[in-house]
């Protein structure tokens, strides 16, 4: 059986080799791609990296957006983490751009004196089946910005920073965004991202 493909869409903000090597450590084939058309072409799965500003970020895939949203709106899975979920939304207070719009909702700032959180938090209410497979009950934040879903429908687990409880995890279909890192947060991170790409095998 051939491994799955996992394709990480770099927005040309930073260093992704720590969830390149937490995703390999899976047993998927991992590749980095900055060209947003082809990050969805020949793969098993989109991974969004938490890495950059949300403005930027729309910015370098604005010519592959619509590419992409229909990828997704038509069931290629995805994985969106901290910014990666966040651009899985419409808008954000963090800087301008058009999101992918798969999760109605805006992003906006953490409502809390200490900002941006960083550091571990506990996951609350967890109802996704990726944390049934894989039980994650805190796990490693940072970031400044939230995501407010339209309808907690889609919010499948939540935390609390400084009382302002926001989604730690959305669904929508085979797309799944999270706010914390599960590359950051030990073994039982790595577990999470092992049973995101086991989600995706035939």
């Amino acid at each position: 059986m051939s491994r799955p493909r996992l394709t990480i869409f770099d927005y040309g903000a930073g260093n992704l080799h720590s969830l390149a090597k937490a995703l390999a450590a899976t047993g998927a084939e991992v590749i980095i791609e900055d060209d947003p058309a082809r990050a969805v072409q020949e793969t098993s799965a989109l991974v969004l990296p938490g890495v950059g500003a949300f403005g930027a970020a729309t910015a370098r895939f604005a010519l592959g957006r619509e590419t992409i949203r229909r990828s997704l709106t038509e069931g290629l899975p995805c994985l969106g983490i901290c910014l990666g979920m966040q651009l899985l939304f419409e808008e954000s207070d963090e800087g301008g751009g058009v999101g992918l719009s798969i999760v109605p909702g805006r992003v906006t700032r953490l409502r809390a004196e200490r900002v941006p959180q960083i550091g571990w938090n506990q996951i609350e209410d967890a109802s996704d089946p990726l944390f049934d497979r894989a039980p994650l009950p805190i796990a490693y934040y940072a970031n400044s910005y939230v995501c407010r879903p339209a309808s907690d429908a889609s919010v499948t687990a939540w935390s609390t920073h400084e009382g302002d409880r926001f989604a730690a995890a959305v669904r929508a279909g085979r797309t799944v965004g999270v706010q914390f890192h599960p590359e950051k947060s030990s073994t039982a991170g790595v577990r999470f991202l092992r049973a995101f790409v086991e989600s995706i095998e035939p």
